[in-house]
């Protein structure tokens, strides 16, 4: 099929009737505790599963007059053909006039997408051929270093979606390991995470992987540069040349070729992007190369899997049973409607620690927007400040403020059923599991339900006397349960929260795939650095100017 009609014009949710239906509702009172009080089988019209995902929405401020609401206001803004055209390369990023096809790239081979007349699936499987030729000559040895040493070590060099997705998903898959090369991420500008790094290799047997789709971040290119002269201040001792240092110690990832032959990496060790890949949507692309040495390519492969289960799920299944759709709904329902602007994810599994941090950019660098797709004013909440922790540390530092604090916050509940089962059966951390869930879930209700969800505190009924332990409740959550953490899964979980992305975006009508809000930071710090350099006499405004002042005193 051919990508279908570009900029086509679709409804505006917010002129709606059920807008204005979901303003009047948020305004009367809502207590969890009298909806669960007079509603038995709340948790049970209140949940629905998909794949290894059970989801559990009772704990949100709605009632069925909400949640029907927001799903004729899903229909009211065209989300069946916004989905269709997002899955077909229709240009849903209009201002880059791009597709966004992050979908394509987790499509079985025997697939077809065609856009201008190229079959895209052929591309990504040629493009993945790519990845497991590479991965496969890492990890069984056969690359070697300058040395003629075998790689034992791998350094994917990124930032943002180039780093953050890979770093998530090695992390959280690091049981999946099969080989005893280890991958390491490095992302900071400032080189604090190179430095410590370095110490710690052999320059010898250190493969490095540059992740950039323009291949001309700042923050990848400096880093990139200084493992370089790390490497050669080595092969120089051992006779090795530039030239067999760039192509036996560096692997190439973007969208511009010319830029990557330019630095030095050889056209063999280059993988391609496409420009209808955003960043944070890239992991299921080349950038998850470092993904595929940790695991292999089958469990990469699972991952896409998980991942394209989860988008068949989004485009067929009906609304009001569509993870995904559901998900973003409440999400703006609680933003939007209820002026609830902070939510927090909260892992109950250590190997799902960077997921709030790979989220807090899925959500806010797609969402964190001010405009519509037409450029017009917004005069209501889009995205909230997200932000997250493992579940049981987060309960050491900030759930005070989630449980007494005066802020409203959202809450995402991510916890795995089945873990240490098996082979690698242990009495004690079968235990440790279960005191996780216990948490996860008694967290979950008293956030919700306050005083209500406890009959003592310390030996004594709690009453509004002990007002130091008064729990007023009312924050709203979401529980997710996954069966197991695997690779399938995993790409279940992450697809979830892209799609929830577009969900979204396409009440608010704006533009998840692009990001213009990074870009004047980025412009201004060259003219900063340069008068930083030069020790210009360029005029910014007075604190930029005595801060630099401040700087070129102690530094220059």
């Amino acid at each position: 099929m051919n990508g279908i009609e570009d900029n086509k014009a679709y409804s505006s949710a917010r002129s709606s009737k059920h807008w204005q239906q979901l303003q009047i509702l948020a305004e009367q009172p809502w207590s969890l505790a009298n909806l669960f009080a007079h509603d038995d089988d709340r948790a049970k019209h209140f949940s629905t599963q998909a794949g290894a995902l059970y989801m559990d929405y009772s704990k949100q401020c709605i009632d069925e007059r909400v949640l029907s609401s927001l799903l004729s206001l899903a229909d009211s803004c065209d989300l069946t053909a916004r989905i269709k055209s997002l899955m077909q390369g229709a240009m849903v990023n209009a201002s880059e006039e791009r597709a966004a096809l992050h979908t394509a790239l987790r499509l079985p081979e025997t697939a077809e997408l065609k856009i201008s007349d190229q079959n895209v699936v052929k591309d990504v499987h040629h493009s993945l051929a790519q990845v497991a030729r590479l991965s496969d000559r890492v990890r069984n040895g056969t690359w070697r270093g300058f040395s003629g040493q075998a790689i034992t070590d791998v350094v994917n060099i990124g930032v943002g979606g180039s780093d953050l997705g890979p770093l998530m998903a090695t992390t959280a898959l690091d049981e999946w390991a099969d080989t005893d090369i280890e991958v390491h991420f490095v992302s900071n500008m400032d080189g604090t995470q190179l430095d410590n790094l370095l110490k710690h290799l052999n320059p010898e047997t250190t493969l490095f992987i540059i992740s950039s789709k323009s291949f001309g971040t700042v923050d990848t290119l400096s880093n990139a540069k200084t493992a370089l002269s790390w490497l050669l201040a080595t092969a120089k001792l051992r006779a090795g040349t530039e030239g067999s240092v760039l192509r036996r110690h560096f692997i190439g990832i973007s969208a511009n070729s010319k830029k990557m032959s330019a630095w030095g990496i050889h056209p063999e060790h280059q993988l391609q992007l496409w420009e209808w890949v955003g960043g944070r949507f890239s992991l299921w692309s080349a950038i998850g190369l470092a993904i595929a040495i940790r695991i292999g390519m089958a469990g990469f492969k699972q991952l896409l899997a998980g991942a394209h289960r989860m988008d068949e799920h989004f485009a067929q299944a009906d609304f009001a049973e569509n993870l995904p759709v559901l998900l973003g709904l409440l999400a703006v329902w609680n933003s939007t409607f209820l002026k609830v602007n902070a939510h927090t994810v909260l892992p109950y599994d250590g190997r799902l620690s960077y997921l709030p941090s790979y989220l807090t950019q899925l959500e806010m660098e797609s969402n964190g927007k001010s405009v519509t797709q037409h450029g017009g004013h917004i005069d209501y909440d889009t995205c909230p400040i997200l932000w997250g922790e493992i579940g049981s540390n987060a309960q050491h530092a900030f759930y005070q403020l989630l449980h007494q604090g005066t802020q409203q916050v959202s809450c995402d509940f991510i916890a795995c059923v089945r873990r240490y089962s098996g082979e690698l059966q242990n009495a004690s951390l079968q235990q440790q599991h279960e005191l996780s869930l216990a948490n996860c879930l008694a967290q979950s209700r008293v956030l919700a339900l306050g005083n209500d969800a406890i009959v003592e505190i310390d030996g004594q009924v709690a009453c509004d006397a002990d007002k130091y332990k008064y729990y007023r409740g009312n924050q709203p959550s979401t529980t997710l349960l996954i069966d197991e953490l695997t690779p399938h899964s995993l790409g279940e979980l992450i697809a979830l929260y892209e799609h929830k992305v577009y969900v979204m975006a396409s009440i608010w009508d704006i533009n998840p795939f692009d990001q213009w809000g990074v870009e004047m930071g980025k412009q201004m710090a060259e003219s900063v650095h340069g008068a930083m350099q030069h020790d210009s006499n360029e005029h910014f405004d007075a604190s930029t100017n005595q801060l630099l002042q401040h700087i070129q005193q102690l530094s220059f």
